[in-house]
């Protein structure tokens, strides 16, 4: 019977992906001790074990348009780590703001540095991620996306859990940057992080619900974070509570395996939504479909300063 049992169980496999890189928002905020933070953040992901891909934005490598060896540094530290590197484009710009080849251009432009970086170990540039999980307003545009990405070598990185973690690091780096009081900064900080890891745990569930309740099975998921404090302090606990639930992560290319991957989008719009919401266009589900998911609480939106996901 416990034989039985443990066939019965889903196969819960995962890829953790890493956006914005090298740090999110740099150069649009002070980071006093940003080299001290990445050091944390490459060192907690290390601490973990689980194979990442980070996508970088190479206009972050640049102050006043001249490449700062000090941020490409901070790429090798992730390469170092073992970590693989992708395109994120240059200026992080959206495929829905700008013509489709002024939006190509920002992608070749986003592999300038990211090429003979990775080529000094040996290594090449194979994934990209659209800003925004923007990508594209129509069948035909995708289309030749996905034929310009072939063309240049990459593969299309998509995610299937979603989530505000955004917000919640944008309320985490508020409290460092205004809080004055060392008592209440630190209370603060530790009720954003009791706060964002079952956030993020209900957020896999519910995705893996909707995965269940579409295909039938679960698939590989595709998990979006971004390079900040937040997960500097926290990714490790997520990634323990993360295999608690029976999770084992995966690397991307793993993950693309799945047969899930070659299914149609169903989605035009400009709202950066999971692969499972857009699959589930494709395939007309109801209404009822997409209800239930879980939202940023009230209190960490107004730390943020952001009045909506």
């Amino acid at each position: 019977m416990a034989g039985i049992a443990q066939a019965s169980e889903p196969d819960r496999r995962i890829a953790l992906t890493i956006d914005d890189l090298p740090w999110q928002r740099l150069g649009e905020r002070a980071e006093a001790d940003l080299h001290a933070q990445h050091a944390r953040l490459i060192g907690a992901l290390k601490q973990t074990g689980v194979p990442i891909v980070g996508f970088v934005n190479e206009g972050k490598l640049e102050v006043d348009g001249q490449v700062q060896p000090d941020r490409v540094q901070m790429l090798r530290d992730w390469r170092d780590a073992g970590f693989e590197l992708g395109n994120h484009t240059f200026s992080h710009v959206s495929m829905h703001a700008v013509p489709l080849d002024t939006y190509q251009q920002d992608i070749l432009r986003g592999e300038v540095v990211l090429r003979p970086l990775l080529a000094e170990s040996g290594q090449t540039l194979r994934w990209f991620r659209h800003p925004y999980l923007q990508a594209g307003r129509s069948p035909e545009a995708r289309a030749k996306l996905a034929t310009f990405l072939q063309q240049h070598q990459y593969r299309i990185a998509p995610v299937t859990v979603d989530n505000a973690e955004w917000i919640w690091a944008f309320a985490y780096d508020q409290v460092r940057d205004t809080e004055t009081d060392p008592a209440v900064r630190e209370a603060r900080l530790r009720q954003l992080r009791r706060g964002y890891i079952p956030y993020m745990l209900n957020k896999l569930d519910y995705y893996e619900q909707r995965s269940q309740q579409l295909l039938g099975r679960l698939p590989a998921q595709v998990w979006l974070m971004h390079a900040n404090a937040l997960n500097a302090d926290s990714v490790e606990e997520l990634v323990a509570a993360t295999r608690r639930r029976g999770y084992r992560f995966i690397t991307l290319e793993t993950a693309m395996e799945d047969p899930a991957y070659l299914r149609a989008e169903g989605y035009n719009g400009g709202a950066g939504i999971s692969w499972i919401q857009r699959w589930a266009m494709a395939d007309k589900m109801p209404k009822t479909f997409y209800q239930g998911e879980p939202a940023v609480p009230a209190w960490v939106m107004q730390l943020a300063g952001q009045e909506s996901e």
